[in-house]
């Protein structure tokens, strides 16, 4: 059926629903992101920050731009969902450290198990981070209008940690009955609601002579190349030819057939960059709240500090690990050549029981580049703010880190709603070639 894509969104009915439903929470996010902690003074926040405005403290910038900009507000989700991407990432760990966890994991019921801890273990994060931000609140002129502090803190660290727990029910709630994976919408979300307010920033600085409109249009020249050239890399991937010989299932037999397995050659997405991110920002949170008790903890977070080298080289390092673990979990070398062989394929010119050590070895040479890749493309922000003299909250939003998350959480979402439309026998949202979904 042919027609416009667009239009022929909205009249698929299932497709149409799912899409509200999306947008109705999406909504509700923002909304939580403007809803201010009891006892706090939102307006002496704004006094603050705005003061603070220009001094170059990155660690700020950083862990607001991941929290979509509740963290500044100190509001309802100013811890978003890191904590609960933290948690996966320590289970996911101890998942190949324990092989007993691995177990249980792998019975029946096992997965609900381990979600279940994933959100104990969510919640005690949230405790810490959310008393870190009761310190870090009570360092600010006239930020809490609550006199008892005991009280104050005992309702922040249950309100912010009900705040995410409720963040982790929406992201579900989207990937089952909406569009795309609901976590990444949320972070995706998140970034989006904030880059017209940093183009007006970006503008206001040019036309006050803080930034060089010359270096300004180089950088956005620059952004758009990278957008590309970040579709190109979320797109790419490597055909690994199989054949299956004829068999004979029940009464029926089975011609043989030709396929091929696509490795891409970023097999992760946008992963590794949210899981380093996420790892990042609880030392960073708990190092800006407790610096002013502990000297080592402020040489920590200036160790640390986002525009600073040694963070951007843990943060490359990280990045490439999460690289090469994400693929590891989600595409055994093993378990895929078993599935070839209990089903009669094999790939042309490589024996049977070579099989998983060949598919190995491409794996390994096609995931290197594909994350160096996105370790470059996230350290962008901290290059222009070098070099250009661009304020951190604009090169966080407008650059590397952003970009990925953006592009490849867009290109997921258009893949799920491709899916649809043409199972309904519409054509996709791209008439000439199919982007294969990836389970984020």
């Amino acid at each position: 059926m042919a027609g416009n894509p667009l239009s022929d969104m909205f009249r698929i009915k299932e497709l149409r629903q799912r899409i509200f439903y999306t947008i109705f929470w999406l909504i509700v996010f923002r909304l939580g992101t403007y809803l201010p902690l009891p006892g706090i003074n939102a307006s002496a926040l704004q006094s603050y920050f705005a003061s603070q405005s220009g001094s170059g403290n990155g660690i700020t910038d950083y862990l607001d731009f991941f929290a979509g900009g509740a963290f500044k507000n100190f509001s309802l989700f100013m811890l978003g969902v890191m904590p609960y991407i933290s948690m996966q990432i320590i289970m996911e760990l101890m998942l190949i450290i324990f092989p007993k966890l691995k177990a249980i994991s792998e019975d029946d019921g096992g997965r609900k198990k381990i979600a279940k801890w994933t959100r104990i273990g969510t919640i005690a994060i949230c405790i810490i981070q959310g008393y870190s931000t009761t310190v870090w609140a009570d360092r600010i002129p006239n930020a809490i209008v609550m006199d008892n502090r005991f009280l104050y803190t005992f309702i922040s660290i249950l309100t912010v940690t009900t705040g995410t727990m409720f963040l982790i029910w929406i992201g579900e709630q989207i990937t089952k009955k909406g569009i795309g994976n609901g976590i990444s919408m949320l972070i995706f979300a998140g970034i989006v609601a904030r880059l017209p307010n940093a183009v007006y920033e970006l503008i206001k600085k040019i036309q006050a002579g803080e930034i060089n409109a010359i270096y300004a249009l180089v950088v956005l020249v620059m952004f758009v190349v990278v957008v590309a050239l970040v579709v190109v890399e979320q797109q790419g991937e490597r055909k690994i030819p199989v054949n299956y010989a004829k068999r004979v299932v029940g009464r029926k037999m089975y011609g043989a057939q030709n396929t091929y397995i696509p490795f891409k050659i970023n097999p992760s997405g946008v992963v590794p960059v949210i899981f380093a991110s996420s790892i990042l920002s609880f030392p960073l949170q708990i190092a800006q709240s407790f610096g002013v008790n502990a000297k080592w903890l402020r040489d920590f977070s200036s160790f640390l500090n986002p525009a600073g080298v040694w963070y951007n080289l843990l943060y490359v390092l990280l990045i490439i690990f999460f690289a090469y673990f994400y693929t590891q979990v989600t595409l055994n070398p093993q378990e895929i050549s078993k599935n070839i062989r209990e089903n009669g394929g094999s790939i042309p010119g490589i024996r049977s029981d070579k099989m998983e050590e060949y598919l190995s070895k491409i794996l390994n040479r096609i995931i290197l580049p594909g994350a160096i890749y996105l370790a470059i493309i996230a350290f962008i922000p901290s290059l222009v703010q070098r070099l250009f003299n661009f304020p951190s909250e604009l090169s966080y939003l407008l650059g590397g880190t952003s970009l990925i998350i953006i592009v490849g959480v867009d290109l997921d979402t258009m893949s799920q709603i491709e899916g649809i439309m043409k199972m309904h026998h519409h054509d996709g949202l791209m008439r000439k070639g199919y982007n294969k979904s990836r389970n984020l």
